[in-house]
């Protein structure tokens, strides 16, 4: 019989989904900024490069959660393994540490291949003004980044409202899928029994699915975005309905999987239940898989329309994906100090947090299609000039 899963280790693996939400952003913020550069003020491009950049996070997830699954990984750290954190603890580190070297060694590829003009200039102008950055005055960040936020379009702040109603539903499953898979499809609990450690595992492998849907959809957000006639607002409100309706699912399989629960008796008698019946456990994998599309779609149209918005205004696309930025990590803080109360509030689970979540995708959802605007005409038609 397998050990069962530490606490120290469950709490170190939710802690660090909810860092790594976090610390991500460090490193998407400025790449999203940069591919906006690159594509100037062509709309399909920038559709084109964050839908890239998404597949490439996809990618990513996909060989990070092999990596999770690889039961010797601690092998290359040796020195993660201690009396307070064993081989399941000690593989998750291993995980950081090996991601914290690839991330060196990406960086410094980028800072040492990748050239960025300073000043670069829009296509049909020319930089006749010279600026001696010795001269310029210099303002502190948060001053300057207040001062330019009362440029941005209305566009701009119907943006952000949608994305952190987006991201606030989206965050009680970000923190807690392998948790519920554990607890409310496995019924285990933790330190008792290997119910909640085959759960996280099984979780585990619906996230790997997740992030495999998720890049591919990624390749089609492109197609789709033409057959919605450039509207990516449309795209993302379709999205949010179905996070809606997939965060409902996950009451319907929770309900069904403690209808259909069946028990067992271990030999220390202990009463222990049994694993999901098959069709439990493949409906609430195939849910993973479906996540993975409004999830795709989530990583490509905020970044993108906040792109388009800052043309239109001095903000700039720096400042435009920072600011959305803090649309996602404030709603992420909110959910992390208040899903664990609200939850308890109900007796505890990941199900209330889940249907507060799905009632904000709704709405964001609704919020989308009636206020977010659209791409103008004009960007279309320079699309096509572009192109030619």
């Amino acid at each position: 019989m397998s050990n069962p899963l530490p606490m120290s280790c469950i709490d170190l693996h939710i802690d660090s989904r909810i860092s790594h939400c976090r610390l991500t952003l460090f490193r998407k913020g400025p790449c999203r900024a940069f591919l906006g550069d690159l594509s100037g003020t062509n709309t399909s491009k920038m559709r084109i490069a964050n839908s890239s950049f998404a597949f490439f996070l996809s990618i990513g997830g996909i060989l990070g959660y092999a990596a999770g699954s690889f039961n010797n990984l601690h092998r290359m750290y040796p020195f993660t393994v201690t009396n307070a954190c064993d081989v399941y603890c000690a593989n998750l580190k291993s995980c950081f540490f090996l991601s914290i070297t690839i991330l060196i060694i990406v960086t410094t590829l980028a800072i040492s291949f990748v050239k960025e003009e300073l000043n670069p200039t829009k296509v049909g102008q020319t930089n006749t003004t010279s600026i001696d950055e010795s001269t310029t005055k210099k303002v502190p960040f948060f001053i300057g980044m207040i001062s330019a936020m009362k440029y941005f379009p209305k566009s701009m702040w119907i943006l952000l409202l949608v994305t952190f109603m987006n991201i606030f539903a989206w965050f009680p499953y970000m923190m807690f899928g392998t948790d519920w898979m554990a607890r409310e499809v496995y019924g285990g609990k933790v330190g008792e029994g290997d119910s909640y450690y085959q759960g996280v595992h099984v979780g585990s492998l619906g996230l790997m699915i997740q992030a495999i849907m998720l890049g591919v959809t990624s390749l089609g957000i492109e197609f789709l975005a033409r057959g919605l006639g450039g509207q990516v607002n449309k795209l993302w409100g379709f999205s949010n309905f179905l996070l809606a309706i997939c965060l409902c699912l996950l009451v319907l399989i929770t309900k069904l999987g403690e209808s259909s629960r069946r028990y067992t008796t271990a030999r220390d008698g202990r009463i222990t239940p049994m694993p999901p019946k098959l069709r439990i456990k493949a409906g609430a994998l195939a849910l993973f898989g479906v996540m993975g599309i409004p999830q795709a779609v989530t990583n490509v149209v905020p970044y993108t329309l906040a792109s388009i918005y800052s043309d239109i205004s001095v903000a700039g696309q720096g400042l435009s994906i920072g600011v959305l930025n803090l649309a996602v990590v404030i709603p992420q803080l909110l959910v992390s100090l208040l899903s664990g109360p609200w939850d308890d509030l109900f007796g505890g689970g990941n199900l209330p947090s889940f249907i507060v979540g799905a009632f904000v995708a709704a709405a964001s959802g609704v919020v989308a299609l009636s206020l977010l605007p659209s791409p103008s005409p004009d960007d279309t038609t320079k699309d096509k000039s572009s192109a030619a």
